[in-house]
């Protein structure tokens, strides 16, 4: 088998961008495109069928339930991790919810557990005390453990779920000392928008690590991070992967849960030049939207998005940064290079801003809230959601 990055994988979605695909869009919008979406669909299906495995779609990276009609036709079930996100699956997706959260609350759980076919705990504290009510009206509720195999891929700290310290899962050590009757299954969690081969390392870590509790479970979450649907993953190394696992576990049954490649590239954030300042030579093109409010991975990550039309030739005069349009002096990331002069009223289009983007924004400073349109198959644009200051207004009360 050739390597995916020698070839043309069969997740290679050809794309083609250009700004006037957006003249019809009003400043500022998300825009969802279902050609794209549908394509990343199809692909995870694939990957379900040729695997034998399930693929569930994680709420925390993208939740934008209008379009989960389109995502019904491919996949039926989601991950929630919240009392929120629970009552969306049941709603939206019209399907049980298979729920993981760091913890648990009273008022919350048995509410949770009406919502869930699957719950998943982060200790075993937490276990030993709702045990008892993973029963609701006569149907039994499948309970999971977390697990830290204590490795990961992960380079940043900050979506780094197994480092040292770490709040996430129950360590071996841990585990050793405890009574995991009624566990029917493990979830880990140790990837972020990593490859196949990254997923093989971590599933001979935990079958070392964890292999004495395999034969006692009846499932595997191997949790999210899978980013199939990214051109250069190898998806048929990731389904040999797969299959290997399975033949040497064939009672355990197999789940996935990722998120972001759902939504991978299926989306922009258009925004608009609304000024130029420069100060010390620095320009700066201040646009109508938020790095902190409406793109917030980017100061977090951190990381540069990609911009439609933005060029490599650092030697031209057109380099700029952009700035958000709220009070926080931080708002802002550097340096974006054209191949023309930037106008007021000129279109920027932020590339690839759909997961988690959408569910991550704030109305911090009350500035306004892009818009949500999805682009049609048939290239019309449907507004899904335009946000006024009755949105505002409703959150501080």
């Amino acid at each position: 088998m050739l390597n995916a990055l020698s070839q043309q994988p069969k997740n290679m979605i050809e794309k083609h961008y250009n700004i006037s695909d957006y003249t019809d869009v009003e400043s500022p919008c998300y825009v969802v495109s279902e050609k794209h979406l549908r394509a990343n669909l199809s692909l995870i299906k694939s990957v379900v069928e040729n695997a034998g495995v399930e693929i569930i779609m994680a709420f925390k990276a993208f939740a934008l339930w209008k379009v989960f009609p389109i995502v019904r036709e491919y996949i039926s079930c989601s991950t929630a991790s919240s009392l929120s996100e629970a009552n969306l699956a049941v709603d939206e997706m019209k399907n049980l919810a298979h729920t993981y959260a760091p913890v648990y609350t009273d008022k919350e759980f048995d509410e949770i557990a009406k919502l869930s076919s699957h719950i998943t705990f982060n200790s075993i504290s937490q276990f030993e005390k709702y045990k008892n009510r993973l029963e609701v009206d006569g149907r039994k509720i499948s309970a999971g453990l977390r697990i830290n195999p204590e490795y990961s891929a992960v380079e940043t700290d900050l979506y780094n779920p197994c480092a040292p310290g770490s709040r996430l899962g129950v360590t071996l050590g841990n585990l050793k000392k405890a009574d995991i009757t009624g566990i029917d299954g493990f979830h880990c969690h140790t990837l972020c928008e990593s490859t196949s081969y990254e997923l093989e390392k971590t599933l001979k870590i935990i079958e070392e690590r964890f292999g004495e509790f395999l034969p006692k479970i009846k499932w595997l979450n191997m949790g999210g991070g899978h980013l199939m649907t990214r051109a250069d993953y190898d998806t048929d190394h990731l389904i040999s992967v797969l299959k290997a696992f399975k033949s040497r576990h064939p009672h355990l049954h197999i789940i996935l849960e990722p998120g972001s490649a759902f939504a991978w590239q299926t989306g922009e954030l258009v925004a608009e030049v609304q000024d130029i300042v420069e100060n010390h030579g620095v320009r700066t093109a201040i646009l109508d939207v938020s790095f902190a409010c409406h793109m917030p991975d980017c100061l977090e990550m951190p990381y540069k998005p990609a911009i439609l039309g933005e060029v490599e030739d650092r030697s031209t005069p057109y380099v700029y940064r952009m700035g958000g349009n709220s009070c926080l002096s931080g708002d802002f990331y550097s340096d974006w290079t054209f191949d023309h002069e930037l106008k007021v009223g000129e279109k920027i289009v932020f590339m690839d801003m759909n997961h988690y983007t959408t569910v991550k924004t704030t109305m911090f400073n009350g500035i306004t809230h892009p818009s949500i349109a999805l682009r049609k198959m048939n290239g019309e644009l449907e507004l899904l959601r335009k946000y006024t200051y009755a949105d505002y207004k409703s959150r501080m009360a």
